[in-house]
């Protein structure tokens, strides 16, 4: 089994070591980095969302499971409607996942990412794709994990996925925050595991 991973705009596929190291050994896991998100370096070829998509297909040569931390989280519902044959199950963790974040409560966390990483390429974050309309062709099976102390995607972001995803579960983890794949690990790992088994 085949598990892709995909960051949020700190763009650095570290982000999920502490969650891969609890996870089965067996499995073959992938971390993809963003050029030019966060403190990556960037990359002439990586200026835009769509750019982010692509990547993500180079790096799917089978039927995959991909995991995805917030901007990664959109990045993965794309790369499965494009190539629904290549996606096999979706973990999507704290992400937009394409919907209007504001109208569900959520804080705009662009002006602190640009103070916090002011080389980052501003460009790929500013870009709001829509998904709402076509999330209902995702067919896959889905677990949503979110933190109940997320300001930047609360919640309520988790709920209204779980409506528009057919085949969606949402756990929310008490006191988990944006970060949450990373800083609790080990409250993440035994879901995912369960759904990727």
């Amino acid at each position: 089994m085949r598990v892709v991973f995909l960051p949020g705009s700190g763009g650095d596929g570290g982000f999920w070591k502490p969650l891969i190291r609890l996870l089965p050994a067996h499995w073959q896991t992938t971390a993809l980095d963003w050029p030019g998100l966060g403190n990556v370096p960037p990359s002439p070829d990586v200026n835009t969302f769509d750019d982010l998509v692509r990547l993500a297909h180079r790096a799917i040569d089978a039927p995959v499971d991909l995991l995805g931390q917030s901007t990664g989280g959109v990045v993965a519902l794309r790369v499965a409607l494009e190539r629904p044959d290549a996606v096999r199950r979706l973990v999507l963790i704290a992400t937009s996942g394409g919907v209007d974040m504001q109208r569900l409560g959520a804080e705009d966390w662009r002006a602190e990412y640009v103070r916090r990483f002011p080389a980052a390429r501003t460009s790929i974050i500013q870009q709001r794709p829509d998904l709402t309309d076509r999330l209902g062709d995702i067919r896959v099976p889905t677990l949503l994990i979110w933190g109940d102390a997320d300001p930047i995607s609360p919640p309520a972001v988790g709920h209204h996925l779980a409506k528009l995803l057919p085949h969606a579960e949402l756990i929310v983890i008490p006191g988990g925050q944006h970060g949450l794949a990373r800083d609790r690990a080990a409250e993440v790992a035994p879901h995912v595991a369960r759904h990727l088994a």
